[in-house]
């Protein structure tokens, strides 16, 4: 097993270290996977930093959909370029940079001609538990190297720090794209739904961007730290006169949580106009009284990471802005048992995988 990888004849018919489930709702272990050559487009990273995100349990633990395993999840990648292809001309041997939840896209549709690779019509690749165009799997972040084409690898700005930037790659898009397409702003009253790995980066983000900032929560337990990392209101959800003193008060709540919500209840705190937008992706279908719609021309939407353009955008506003997680370095050997805990919310708020422990 080649365990450090430093041109591209090595990387030919080389193995690299990683953590991988090997079945569904397995425990994760260490093994060796395969990474294909630098290409004439690629550029090697290797990975200094990896995010534990929460749709990490939900895909190798088969609660979405049937998993390809192994697996080795990870889609929040930070680390330095260390070969590139010939035909490169974005990167160079050194660069700081990142890779997200894809790694290749149709690159024809409208959408991925608008840079919403996210919802490219043809089918994009996700960085794990994919298949490339040739057909074969996508391994991701929780190993020590990747190789992906240039166009889907963005550069992290020098003032962020590559361990609290590799959350940034999923949980930082994901808030930053729909708090941007709904315009949170001065004069605007956001709602974050859950202060989690994706609920805390939506408080920093949005109050960043100028927004009147509240915090919905089971508890009023994290509400120090809600504050501090932006809020200027903190509701707990669990008191039933939370949803009476603030009825039609939002112009935009964007739900984090993975548990199906009472939308009715929630489209209530919506101002005529307003928008309920999910970003956290329940296993369960929920319901919904179409008048809690109607009723105030409201929008029930879902919203899904950001394209190439948005986020390398949302990585230069978080430098601007001195944004990145907060995070909980750990060891790779320490995988399971951080899975056990994001499921019991006992975490603030992001595990990273330190990737030379791997």
């Amino acid at each position: 097993m080649t365990s450090q990888i430093t041109s591209q004849t090595d990387i030919q018919h080389s193995t690299v270290p990683a953590y991988a489930a090997p079945s569904a709702k397995a425990p994760l272990e260490r093994t060796a996977i395969p990474r294909r050559p630098v290409g004439e487009h690629d550029v090697l990273i290797e990975i200094k930093y990896s995010g534990i995100c929460h749709s990490d349990i939900h895909q190798a633990r088969d609660g979405w959909t049937e998993g390809i395993f192994p697996m080795v999840p990870g889609h929040e990648i930070a680390g330095v370029v260390t070969e590139v292809g010939p035909g490169v001309t974005r990167f160079a041997v050194g660069d700081r940079v990142g890779v997200g939840c894809m790694v290749d896209s149709c690159r024809e549709c409208d959408n991925c001609r608008a840079g919403l690779h996210q919802y490219c019509t043809g089918g994009n690749v996700a960085t794990y538990n994919g298949l490339d165009k040739n057909g074969d799997p996508t391994y991701g972040g929780y190993s020590t190297h990747i190789v992906v084409d240039e166009q889907y690898t963005l550069r992290i700005p020098d003032q962020l720090p590559l361990d609290v930037a590799a959350p940034l790659l999923c949980a930082g898009i994901t808030l930053y794209s729909p708090l941007a397409h709904w315009k949170a702003g001065p004069g605007k009253r956001v709602a974050i739904v859950g202060l989690g790995g994706l609920g805390h980066m939506g408080v920093k983000i949005a109050h960043a961007m100028g927004a009147e900032v509240s915090v919905l929560s089971q508890s009023l337990r994290k509400k120090g730290d809600g504050l501090r990392l932006g809020a200027d209101h903190y509701y707990a959800t669990s008191d039933e006169t939370t949803f009476q003193k603030l009825a039609g008060h939002f112009d935009l709540i964007v739900s984090t949580v993975s548990a199906p919500l009472p939308f009715d209840a929630y489209l209530c705190l919506l101002k005529t106009g307003g928008a309920l937008v999910n970003v956290g992706a329940p296993e369960e279908p929920v319901s919904l009284n179409v008048f809690s719609l109607m009723l105030g021309r409201k929008t029930l939407a879902g919203s899904a990471i950001g394209g190439i353009p948005e986020t390398q955008e949302m990585l230069d506003f978080c430098a601007e802005h001195g944004l990145g997680a907060e995070i909980e370095l750990i060891r790779a050997d320490q995988i399971n048992e951080a899975y056990e805990r994001v499921l019991a919310s006992d975490v603030r708020y992001r595990f990273v995988i330190d990737a030379a422990t791997i």
